[in-house]
C-alpha cells in the first residue's frame, strides 16, 4: 500500500516536497516511481529512483526535481522546485514490478491515491 501526501496550492516559482511512504514489501528491492496526469491528459512519467539508487527524470521536470527514496523509513520524496503552471497535476507514487529503471506505467504494479499539486499565477 502507498500512501502519497505533500500536495497543495503554490505560486509558480515555488517548492514543493511530495513524500510517499510504503506499507508491507521488501520496499528497498523495488524501483519507486512518480507520474502525473493533468485533466484532460493522459497519465506522464515524472521521475524514477531504482533499487540501487540510479535516477532519471522526465524532460519536462529534469533540472528542477529530485527523487530520492529512504529504505529506513520505506519513503520516496519528490522535491518540486521551481514550479511551473503547467506542474498542475494529480501526482501518483508507484512501486515497480523489479528494482531497474522503467519509465512506462506497466511497469509499476503498486499504485498510491495521488495528491493534488496545484501551481498559480
Amino acid at each position: 500500500q502507498l500512501q502519497a501526501s505533500g500536495g497543495g496550492l503554490v505560486q509558480a516559482g515555488d517548492s514543493l516536497r511530495l513524500s510517499c511512504a510504503a506499507s508491507g514489501g521488501a520496499f528497498s528491492n523495488y524501483a519507486m516511481a512518480w507520474f502525473r496526469q493533468a485533466p484532460g491528459k493522459e497519465r506522464e512519467f515524472v521521475a524514477v529512483v531504482s533499487s540501487s539508487g540510479g535516477t532519471y527524470y522526465g524532460g519536462s521536470v529534469k533540472g528542477r526535481f529530485t527523487i530520492s527514496r529512504d529504505n529506513a523509513k520505506n519513503t520516496v520524496y519528490l522535491q518540486m522546485n521551481f514550479l511551473k503552471l503547467e506542474d498542475t497535476a494529480v501526482y501518483f507514487c508507484a512501486r515497480g514490478i523489479a528494482g531497474s529503471i522503467m519509465t512506462a506505467s506497466r511497469g509499476y504494479n503498486y499504485w498510491g491515491q495521488g495528491t493534488q499539486v496545484t501551481v498559480s499565477s
